[in-house]
């Protein structure tokens, strides 16, 4: 066939959070929140913009993280 269709990968699949702690990343002026990962070292790699309470719960189901895991940083 000419036309497949590409299967959807996880995300969580190809990303190795061993040693990194999960975070919410929030901006003090606009108020926009982004959730990763933050390492040792501090540096935070960003995975996904966290609009609601939805996006909250879908970062949780893909990353297998709980809520009470996460910290926040300003």
């Amino acid at each position: 066939m000419l036309w497949k269709r590409n299967k959807k990968t996880d995300p969580a699949a190809d990303f190795d959070k061993t040693g990194k702690r999960p975070v919410i990343r929030a901006s003090i002026c606009t108020g926009e929140k982004v959730a990763g990962f933050q390492d040792e070292s501090g540096h935070i790699e960003e995975l996904m913009l966290i609009a609601g309470d939805r996006d909250l719960e879908e970062f949780m189901r893909i990353y297998k993280v709980r809520e009470e895991e996460i910290e926040k940083v300003w």
